[in-house]
């Protein structure tokens, strides 16, 4: 008896719940991480051995047809199970190896890669992927096993350990701020774009600052620094990356409506995981050490 052709893959399922969380087909294949054809392909190969219609095609993008809000309530489901499962089978290690992803923002690199190093030294069989961006990542779906993140509040569901308060002051270049005197709203200020309009210090530069004041705006803090840096204009900071930089004093102390709170995450069926495990304790050691310079005890260009 020939075998039974499987209607269904797990790449099937990825594919039918990136397609119904984005519409597009081009954001799905890369989100699964195939081409553009090969997702066409893969969908058409599922709707012929199924025999039914799961999208409908429209210029605005795809959108599920009853027999396509079943299979995708399925795929969901499908792999949710299999992260979970994943999951409680990776909490069962006890040895201080393997991969451990872990995300942050460019503002906080350089506090984690120090812990990275001792660890290489300490646990040679640890392997670190970093991924630095701004945005959030979701842990539930172990796009990274730790997340260390500014925010004002952990995200529920979530293990989190608070490790302090991350500070932010108004700086500049100490060529512009001895060339321009008096009120500081009235200078030139460089500002966050609307990929960080979450931010204290995008909400406080928007309450404050006149529109025409502000002359450059940038998606990453590292890019506002080197603006000011450079003399352009004013720019609120984090204190953890202006305060050590020689190119840049304070303006303005650190802001209350700025601050947030540092947290250190994981998902609780890994927070057991020896290899997480190791790696949570030396960042929050590293990361309690920094606690004055995170805060912006530091005071200087005042």
């Amino acid at each position: 008896m020939p075998a039974r052709q499987e209607v269904f893959s797990l790449e099937d399922l990825r594919l039918l719940a990136a397609l119904a969380e984005t519409g597009s087909l081009a954001a799905a294949a890369r989100q699964v991480r195939v081409n553009h054809a090969s997702a066409w392909r893969r969908l058409g190969a599922l709707e012929g051995r199924l025999g039914v219609r799961l999208f409908d095609r429209h210029r605005t993008g795809y959108a599920a047809t009853p027999a396509g809000e079943e299979a995708i309530a399925v795929a969901r489901h499908m792999l949710a199970e299999l992260e979970a499962l994943e999951r409680r089978l990776a909490g069962r290690d006890i040895r201080p190896s393997g991969i451990v992803r872990l995300t942050t923002t460019d503002t906080l690199l350089a506090l984690v890669l120090p812990v990275v190093a001792r660890l290489r030294a300490t646990h040679p069989g640890l392997v670190a992927e970093l991924v630095t961006d701004n945005g959030f990542f979701t842990l539930t779906r172990r796009d990274a096993d730790i997340a260390l993140r500014p925010a004002s509040a952990a995200p529920e569901g979530l293990v989190a350990r608070r490790l302090g308060t991350v500070a932010t002051a108004v700086y500049a270049s100490a060529r512009y701020r001895e060339t321009r005197a008096g009120d500081p709203l009235a200078l030139d200020w460089l500002a966050p774009d609307d990929s960080l309009s979450h931010l204290g210090s995008a909400r406080w530069i928007a309450d404050k600052v006149a529109p025409e004041r502000i002359v450059y705006r940038a998606s990453s803090l590292l890019a506002l620094a080197a603006a000011a840096r450079a003399g352009i204009g004013l720019a609120p900071l984090p204190c953890v990356i202006a305060d050590p930089d020689p190119g840049l004093v304070r303006v303005m102390p650190p802001l209350a409506e700025m601050a947030t709170s540092l947290w250190l995450l994981t998902h609780p069926d890994l927070r057991s995981t020896a290899r997480v495990r190791v790696v949570l304790d030396a960042l929050a050691e590293q990361l309690k050490a920094q606690r004055g310079l995170l805060a912006g005890q530091e005071v200087r260009g005042l």
